[in-house]
């Protein structure tokens, strides 16, 4: 694994990490869709550490699928532009934007050496 998907995958366990501490402070009603969000980042960690080549577009989706969830619920604005409770506004502000950001670009910069490789391979 090069320097480029470890930091990928550094990134999706970071997220992981970071939904597991928020979803006990989060509404109850939404912990079985938390539950489900969280594996699939966490499911996307192993299938990135693994080199699966398919698994570029999926965490380009599930990022943007958070950033947009997160700015699109009231009460998650609340929050973070509240800061109250502290705690969860640093989970949401942490885990829904720095760290999906994050993820877009390392992901991007993985995807386009992937790319840049399936074609030297195939002139080569």
């Amino acid at each position: 694994m090069d320097k480029i998907q470890r930091n990928v995958v550094a990134v999706l366990a970071s997220v992981s990490v970071t939904g597991v501490l928020g979803i006990p402070l989060g509404d109850p009603r939404f912990i079985p869709q938390a539950l489900v969000l969280e594996g699939c980042f966490i499911a996307l960690t192993i299938l990135t550490a693994r080199n699966y080549k398919h698994v570029y577009i999926p965490n380009f989706i599930i990022a943007g699928i958070v950033i947009v969830g997160n700015s699109a619920f009231y009460k998650h604005i609340e929050i973070m532009t509240a800061f109250h409770p502290f705690y969860n506004a640093l989970v949401l502000i942490i885990g829904g934007y720095v760290l999906q950001v994050l993820l877009l670009i390392t992901n991007y910069l993985a995807y386009r050496r992937h790319k840049r490789l399936a074609i030297n391979n195939k002139i080569g």
